[in-house]
């Protein structure tokens, strides 16, 4: 399954008892790091957790969510009236003292400390369920985000696997005059060193079937068209796999490719598909580093 790792969405949901704002934001991340924050939910918060869990694999996922009560009854207020009627009391006698009429505003009595405890009450089931049909469905809306992105890198790595093929099968096809080139260089340079080192025609050939073995393509254009065969097989819409590390493994190896292919080449030709391969697996990886 093809899907970057960058998404965002945020939504508004409603019910009896509550409002609530979710947003949900997805960056690239080697692992799938969850990032909480927002209105107090208490146990709610694992369980959201192990929904994105259950349907995300790799990423940095920020959760924000704001809560409005509609309910007052849903509100639990506790009141130190012990405290309080001291505290009047003092402050009652402290006006008398002064000789002097004193304002208390009730508000004040929200900011005393130890007075008034405000808190909310425990979700019930009804509201659990709201709050995870909501986080899903805005869950919904990254992930069509994320699916839309990943198609576009799809179609971006499919670009490049071409030209690397068409540069493997160019490859193929030089290779096949790799031995006799390294026979016709061989040649010249025997004619060079001007008969200074006298060699019979089967000592030359023997020398020019060394080193073609020893500069011999064949086997990585092989394996370089496996390893392509592979990612057209990773890339294909029945693939239901996170492929992320495994196209960034495998671009590793075509690029471990095209390098022997460029060290051991002695076609100037080679040389220039090899380096055209390279630069096509540089995009590719920039790319897959934003898939899951």
């Amino acid at each position: 399954m093809i899907q970057s790792m960058t998404g965002f969405a945020e939504k508004r949901f409603d019910s009896k008892t509550l409002s609530v704002r979710i947003s949900i934001k997805s960056l690239n991340h080697r692992f799938l790091d969850w990032n909480y924050r927002g209105a107090q939910i208490n146990e709610v918060e694992h369980r959201l957790r192990e929904i994105c869990r259950n349907r995300i694999r790799r990423g940095r996922i920020d959760v924000y969510l704001d809560v409005n009560f509609l309910n007052p009854s849903a509100w639990e207020l506790r009141i130190n009236e012990n405290l309080l009627l001291k505290i009047i009391s003092s402050f009652e006698k402290l006006s008398s003292r002064m000789k002097k009429g004193l304002n208390f505003p009730v508000e004040n009595i929200f900011k005393l400390p130890q007075i008034v405890e405000l808190k909310r009450k425990r979700f019930n089931k009804e509201e659990i369920a709201f709050l995870e049909r909501s986080f899903e469905k805005t869950l919904d809306e990254v992930l069509r985000m994320r699916k839309r992105e990943g198609e576009e890198v799809r179609k971006e790595i499919r670009s490049h696997i071409r030209i690397i093929r068409q540069a493997a099968n160019r490859i193929e096809k030089l290779a096949k005059k790799h031995p006799s080139l390294i026979r016709d260089r061989l040649v010249r340079r025997m004619e060079e060193l001007d008969n200074k080192i006298s060699l019979s025609e089967d000592r030359i050939a023997e020398e020019a079937a060394y080193l073609a073995q020893r500069y011999d393509l064949t086997e990585e254009v092989k394996r370089l068209k496996c390893h392509l065969d592979l990612v057209r097989e990773l890339l294909s819409p029945e693939s239901d796999e996170p492929m992320g590390k495994k196209l960034d493994f495998i671009a590793q190896e075509i690029f471990r490719e095209a390098n022997t292919l460029n060290s051991k080449s002695q076609d100037i030709d080679i040389i220039r598909e090899s380096l055209t391969i390279k630069g096509e697996v540089e995009s590719i990886r920039q790319q897959v580093q934003n898939l899951e």
